[in-house]
C-alpha cells in the first residue's frame, strides 16, 4: 500500500526496475554490487594490470579450449566423419593425374573466398569492437582494383588471388571500355565474400540472446542488460541514440523479414542490438540470418562497392588531387606525395617486379595504421578474455556467498 500511495502522490517518478520473478522492486544493494564488479573487470587490462591480465587470459584459453573439446566429444560422430572427408580430400590432392587442374582451382577459390569470409567475421564479431577490415583490406583492394582498371584500359588481369601486384595485359584496351559494372563484377567476389562474413558474425549475440529468452535466464551480459534496460526505459528515452535504438528495435519486431533486411541493407552503425533483438523475441533463424545475408552481403556490399569505385574514379582522383594543392600553405607540400604515390602505382601496373623507388612515406604511414590497429585488436580480445575469466571467479564468489 505505501508503495502504491507513493506512486499516487508523486505521480512524475517512474517506479525502479522491476523484479521478473516476482514483481518487488530490485534490491539496490544487489545493483551496486553489479556495478562494482563491472568496474572492477574493467580495469583489468594490459595497461593496468598486465600480469594479471595476461594470467586471467592464459586461464581462459585452457577453459574454452576444454569446453571446446568437452563439445566436440559429444559429437564425435561428425567430428568423424568430417576427418574421413578430409582425408579423402588429402588423397585427391595429392594424387596425381587430370583431376588436379580442378582441384587447384577449387582451392585457390576456397583459401580465395575463406580470406574475405574470414575479415568480414573480425568485422562484426564483438558486437562493434571489431577489426574494421572494411578500412583496412576490403576498400583498399577495391580501390586498387579501379585504379588499375582505369590505367590499363582493361579489366583482364589474372583472376582471384592475383599476384603480389596488379599487373596490366600487354594488349590494354581503349580506356572508355572501362565501365563501372564491369569493374563492380571484377570485384564482386571478394565483396560478397566479406558481406556474408559480417553477417555470420552477427550470430552469436543472436543466439545468446535466444538462448536466454527460452531459458527464462537473466544472463549476467553488459549487452544484454544494456538492451533491458533500454526496453525498460522505452516511454522515457529522450537522447537521440536511444530513441534511434528503439526505433531499430520496433522495425525489427513489427516488420520482421523486411524490417531487418532494411536495417542490413544500409550503413548502420546501431544493427549491433539487431541480433540480440531478434533472439529475445524468438525471431525465426533463417528468417535473421537470411534478410541478414542478403541485406549485408547482397544490397549493401554493392552500395559500399559503388561508392568506392566512383571515389577512386580516374577523373575524381585527379580532381581530389587538384583540389589538395589548392589549400593555402600545405597545400602543395601535401600534394607532392599523393600525385608520386599515383605515379608509382601507375608505374608498377605496367613494370611488374621492378623497383620504382624509394616507398612512399603514404604507403609507409598506411602499413604503420594497419599494424597499430591490428595490434590494438589483439591487445582487445586478451583484455576480453581475461575480464571474461574474473567474471567467472565474481560469479563463483557470489554463489558461494549465497549459499552461505
Amino acid at each position: 500500500m505505501a508503495a502504491n500511495g507513493a506512486s499516487c502522490e508523486q505521480p512524475q517518478k517512474r517506479a525502479g526496475p522491476k523484479d521478473k520473478q516476482n514483481g518487488k522492486p530490485t534490491d539496490l544493494s544487489v545493483r551496486d554490487r553489479r556495478q562494482k564488479d563491472k568496474d572492477e573487470r574493467l580495469s583489468l587490462v594490459l595497461w593496468r594490470r598486465p600480469v594479471t591480465t595476461l594470467q586471467y587470459f592464459l586461464l581462459e584459453t585452457l577453459i574454452m579450449l576444454k569446453e571446446w573439446t568437452y563439445k566436440l566429444w559429444h559429437r564425435r560422430g561428425a567430428v568423424f566423419l568430417l576427418l574421413v572427408l578430409c582425408s579423402l580430400f588429402s588423397v585427391t590432392y595429392s594424387a596425381e593425374g587430370a583431376h588436379q587442374e580442378y582441384v587447384q582451382y577449387l582451392e585457390k577459390k576456397f583459401l580465395w573466398c575463406a580470406y574475405w569470409v574470414g575479415l568480414g567475421i573480425l568485422s562484426s564479431v564483438g558486437l562493434g569492437t571489431g577489426l574494421h577490415t572494411f578500412l583496412l583490406y576490403l576498400g583498399p583492394h577495391i580501390a586498387s582494383v579501379t585504379l588499375a582498371a582505369y590505367e590499363c584500359g582493361s579489366i583482364d588481369f589474372p583472376e582471384p588471388p592475383y599476384p603480389d601486384e596488379i599487373v596490366c595485359p600487354d594488349d590494354g584496351q581503349l580506356e572508355g571500355s572501362v565501365s563501372l559494372f564491369s569493374i563492380m563484377s571484377k570485384v564482386r567476389l571478394e565483396a560478397c565474400m566479406w558481406g556474408a562474413g559480417t553477417a555470420i558474425g552477427e550470430l552469436p549475440p543472436y543466439f545468446m540472446a535466444r538462448a536466454a529468452r527460452q531459458s527464462g535466464a537473466d544472463p549476467d551480459d553488459e549487452d544484454y542488460e544494456e538492451f533491458e534496460e533500454m526496453l525498460e526505459q522505452a516511454e522515457d528515452a529522450q537522447d537521440f541514440v536511444t530513441r534511434a535504438k528503439l526505433g531499430v528495435q520496433h522495425m525489427v519486431q513489427k516488420v520482421g523479414f523486411f524490417g531487418i533486411l532494411a536495417c542490413a541493407s544500409i550503413p548502420n552503425p546501431l544493427f549491433d542490438l539487431a541480433g540480440i533483438t531478434c533472439g529475445h523475441f524468438l525471431v525465426p533463424f533463417w528468417t535473421f540470418f537470411g534478410a541478414t545475408l542478403i541485406g549485408k552481403a547482397v544490397i549493401k556490399m554493392h552500395i559500399q562497392k559503388l561508392f568506392v569505385i566512383i571515389t577512386f574514379s580516374n577523373h575524381i582522383v585527379e580532381q581530389m588531387v587538384s583540389l589538395i594543392g589548392s589549400v593555402p600553405r600545405v597545400g602543395p607540400s601535401l600534394q607532392k606525395p599523393f600525385s608520386q604515390y599515383l605515379e608509382a602505382q601507375k608505374n608498377k601496373l605496367h613494370h611488374f617486379g621492378m623497383k620504382t623507388g624509394d616507398d612512399n612515406w603514404l604507403s609507409w604511414v598506411f602499413e604503420k595504421v594497419v599494424l597499430v590497429m591490428v595490434c590494438y585488436f589483439i591487445i582487445s580480445i586478451i583484455n576480453s578474455m581475461a575480464q571474461s575469466y574474473a567474471k567467472r571467479l565474481q560469479q563463483l564468489r557470489n554463489s558461494e556467498e549465497k549459499t552461505k
